[in-house]
């Protein structure tokens, strides 16, 4: 997009503030968030009557006509790489894909590329407008190097702040399966003994405890009392293995979304999942329960068993609701024929 002013007529009672009023009443097409146009008067780019404002704060009236600049997105410093995506749905305003497990979502230190967003990067490439002003995917939420499955990014501003809105107020569907030890029941009184933890109707278990990261290992999250950040997870048993039942498939379902929340808050309760280093690690399971071999299979997993499989969120743009599904990857579904 090549830099253009346009003109923007604050009408039909507006908010007193400047940013939210150019929000409200700036051409849809400009493709403008709040967040976006805050910037955009930070920088200079917005003025009436050729007085330029610098203040978000700023009043505004009705009648006011306001000259707002907007510059091309500039490029981003990290370098689009061609790496294959499953791309389960795209828009305009943006894309769906299965994340493979062993993919970083987003370059770090330890991960400078190939990354996915080095992917997307290529991928999308002129069709991303800008995000705060940069050609880049938005990222609203991320899913573990080592986890698989659904991931939403955005294409655009607007689509960028309408997804982050539906996250930060805990309304996206996000649905997991996992593989852990053992088997939660509502019978067990162990689980049942921990603060935060119920069983609901069904044998679903809820497990409300806060998290944080971990006092002595800043790579890891550890459940806090009154600290942290609020987390709530909901699972249910799909499939139980062994005689007597040593492992169990579960759908896992998030109402918050922080780091490694399933891993941890399973673990809390003493069902790490299989293939977990950080939090479970290898278990030893009945010697009988399972055949040598499955138990081999499963202490050989080399990931934590699990999988983003639903994805479900109202289309920032056209307002449709929409939800997706991503089978088990092979590594799991084989790890899973192997338990049958």
């Amino acid at each position: 997009m090549s830099p253009q002013t346009i003109a923007v007529e604050i009408t039909d009672a507006p908010p007193a503030r400047l940013d939210k009023a150019l929000a409200l009443f700036a051409p849809v097409d400009a493709q403008l968030s709040r967040s976006r146009i805050v910037k955009l008067i930070e920088q200079g780019a917005v003025s009436l009557d050729g007085t330029v404002v610098t203040e978000p704060k700023t009043k505004s009236q009705l009648g006011q006509v306001w000259m707002v600049t907007i510059g091309e997105a500039v490029e981003y410093d990290t370098v689009a790489e061609d790496i294959p995506l499953d791309v389960i749905y795209e828009d305009d305003a943006l894309i769906v894909v299965n994340k493979p497990a062993g993919m970083v979502v987003h370059p770090a230190p330890g991960s400078p590329n190939r990354t996915l967003v080095n992917a997307l990067l290529h991928h999308c490439a002129d069709s991303l407008s800008g995000i705060g002003g940069e050609k880049r995917p938005g990222i609203v939420h991320r899913i573990d190097k080592e986890t698989s499955g659904l991931l939403v990014a955005a294409k655009t501003d607007i689509a960028h702040q309408g997804l982050a809105k539906q996250f930060e107020k805990h309304t996206v569907e996000r649905r997991y399966n996992a593989l852990v030890y053992g088997v939660p029941e509502a019978s067990d009184p162990r689980i049942n003994g921990l603060p935060g933890v119920a069983f609901e109707p069904g044998n679903i278990l809820r497990v409300i405890a806060n998290l944080a990261r971990h006092k002595t290992d800043r790579q890891r999250q550890a459940v806090v009392k009154n600290a942290g950040r609020h987390a709530i997870t909901r699972a249910r048993v799909l499939q139980r293995f062994g005689t007597p039942a040593v492992v169990s498939l579960l759908e896992c379902w998030l109402e918050t979304g922080r780091t490694h929340q399933i891993r941890v808050h399973m673990a809390h309760v003493g069902h790490s999942l299989v293939g977990d280093p950080v939090y479970g690690g290898r278990r030893k399971l009945a010697k009988n329960a399972l055949p040598e071999e499955t138990q081999e299979a499963i202490r050989a997993f080399p990931r934590q068993a699990l999988h983003a499989a639903t994805l479900g969120f109202k289309h920032p743009v056209s307002g449709e609701m929409m939800q997706f599904e991503a089978p088990l990857p092979d590594d799991f579904q084989d790890l899973l024929s192997k338990l049958a």
